[in-house]
């Protein structure tokens, strides 16, 4: 586990090679931070099965995910920041080569994939300054294919007394459903006790960078701010988390780069 710390975080990441039992075929390889610990509350983040168990679909902490995969050939896609996947089995064939730098202050991981005309270099950063951590990604198209995706964060949080969840810096809009709804305080919340399914949702949103306030209840409230403007945003959670997904979605031309981030503030 790869790790970064603060006079009172701890961010641990999950090392590409050595922690490649707890890594799948859904989340990005580099960068995927696996839990933040408080040094006078513990741990931070959950999960849809944590703390009883972890699975490589689900994951936990703060992982994120490009989609959808680059198709290669019948049965084989290329999944960005994850490598070569083969879709009957759904593993891994040939992972993903990340070159690591890890500073006091930051950890960054850089790799290059090519396959089937595509041919792109990923960079992941995380930086930690005190209760801010930063999570930055640039992808560069050095092929001549264009290179579409979507990406999204997947920030997993534990549940917070009385079913309110996050609130939106914009007015935010969704259709009547089973699962939530919007509390007098302008905070989401659920509507009855959460299910082990979970609810999804897509919230309607102005087309501006969203900034999200989280309760949490160890620290109150937590921010989380994107650096770009998000043409999806759906929200989920189960008895166990509670996560929201601002989606990123670009295609890179030949040439090309694609810049943003998502900044964490606990």
């Amino acid at each position: 586990m790869l790790t970064l710390k603060s006079a009172t975080l701890t961010v641990s990441v999950l090392h590409p090679v050595e922690n490649a039992d707890r890594l799948g075929t859904r989340y990005c390889t580099g960068g995927f931070v696996f839990q933040i610990e408080d040094s006078r509350h513990g741990p931070l983040l959950s999960g849809p099965t944590y703390p009883s168990s972890y699975n490589l679909y689900d994951g936990q902490g703060i992982p994120d995910a490009f989609q959808p995969h680059l198709p290669v050939r019948e049965g084989l896609v290329l999944g960005i920041g994850i490598g070569l996947i083969d879709t009957v089995r759904n593993q891994t064939t040939e992972r993903c080569v990340w070159r690591i730098e890890n500073a006091p202050e930051h950890l960054t991981f850089r790799a290059e994939q090519a396959a089937e005309g595509f041919a792109f270099s990923v960079a992941r950063e995380l930086t930690l300054h005190g209760r801010t951590l930063r999570s930055a990604t640039t992808l560069s198209n050095t092929g001549k294919r264009p290179v579409p995706f979507q990406w999204y964060p997947h920030p997993f949080y534990p549940l917070f007394d009385g079913g309110e969840c996050c609130k939106f810096a914009c007015p935010v809009t969704f259709p009547e459903n089973p699962g939530y709804e919007i509390a007098p305080s302008g905070f989401l919340r659920t509507k009855g006790p959460p299910s082990r399914q979970g609810y999804f949702q897509v919230v309607e949103h102005p087309p501006a960078p969203p900034v999200i306030l989280q309760k949490h209840p160890a620290l109150g409230v937590l921010a989380a701010v994107c650096d770009y403007v998000s043409p999806r945003l759906p929200v989920w959670g189960n008895q166990n988390t509670f996560s929201f997904e601002p989606y990123y979605e670009r295609i890179v031309v030949a040439g090309g780069e694609a810049r943003w981030s998502v900044t964490y503030d606990f």
